[in-house]
């Protein structure tokens, strides 16, 4: 059985300063945080970084991972990875999230060529980050080169870095069946979680809503050796309303999740 930890996007509450961000999640009993670099830690400032950092082992929260908009291959609107790598070290950050190819483009538009440059961008950037001893995951979000099992595991296959690794969200209104059939595909490769309930519409629940979906594939994801030898993250994102109460709320409902499968033979 492996680790299994809850945790948070710091993206949930982007208008929050990150000590306000902090506070909440020790508060909730979240174990770490997966840091935006977008709002919360931009890649150009390492200073903040190494604030942040000191300010998660002040109040015994992990640095989970590193959640950058590095779009592989596309050089034009991602973020630099050579920035996001510095910034990644100066803030202890042990996985670095980025993105399959352009956002917007799903797998099914997106050329031969867009993939393969895609995969080869992904190839260097996971060895790069391999000589850190960080490792590299992609989001799995819909209109990506990553927006499915079938595109994940063909996309892993073509970059060829043991280093490389997949996220897993649920799409909105995915039936509980298919799910469990896209983690069974994934898990060789799975690292993170990103833990919400939502409606098909995308109306955001709360996750108390959602325990026939989510017990079962948190079994599961326990039931899979790790690819790496970290801890994985079940990491809440997008509450109902962005607020701080739907967290409290649906942090309860994790961790409990979590202490009923840690207990699971």
């Amino acid at each position: 059985m492996s680790e299994l930890l809850p945790g948070l996007c710091s993206v949930t509450f982007r208008a929050l300063p990150p000590d306000a961000v902090i506070a909440l999640a020790a508060e909730c009993g979240l174990s770490g945080i997966e840091w935006g670099a977008d709002i919360h830690v931009p890649p150009h400032d390492r200073a903040l970084a190494r604030s942040i950092a000191a300010h998660c082992r002040d109040a015994d929260i992990a640095i989970a991972s590193y959640g950058s908009y590095v779009e592989a291959g596309n050089h034009i609107t991602g973020q630099n990875f050579a920035d996001v790598l510095e910034a990644a070290q100066a803030l202890g950050a042990p996985n670095i999230r980025v993105w399959g190819g352009q956002r917007g483009l799903a797998s099914a538009e997106a050329s031969l060529e867009m993939r393969n440059v895609a995969a080869h961008a992904l190839h260097d950037m996971a060895a790069k980050a391999a000589t850190l001893g960080i490792a590299l995951s992609l989001e799995f979000h819909p209109q990506t080169l990553n927006d499915g099992a079938k595109a994940a595991l063909a996309l892993l296959a073509a970059a060829r870095h043991s280093n490389l690794h997949t996220y897993w969200q649920p799409r909105p209104g995915i039936a509980a069946d298919e799910a469990e059939a896209e983690l069974a595909a994934l898990a060789p490769h799975l690292s993170h979680l990103h833990v919400f309930y939502w409606k098909a519409s995308g109306e955001r629940l709360p996750l108390a809503d959602g325990a026939d979906f989510w017990r079962p594939l948190l079994r599961r994801v326990r039931a899979m050796p790790s690819p790496h030898s970290r801890p994985r993250y079940a990491l809440l994102e997008f509450v109902s309303g962005d607020d701080p109460d739907a967290l409290r709320r649906d942090a309860h409902t994790l961790r409990n999740w979590l202490d009923e499968t840690a207990t699971l033979e």
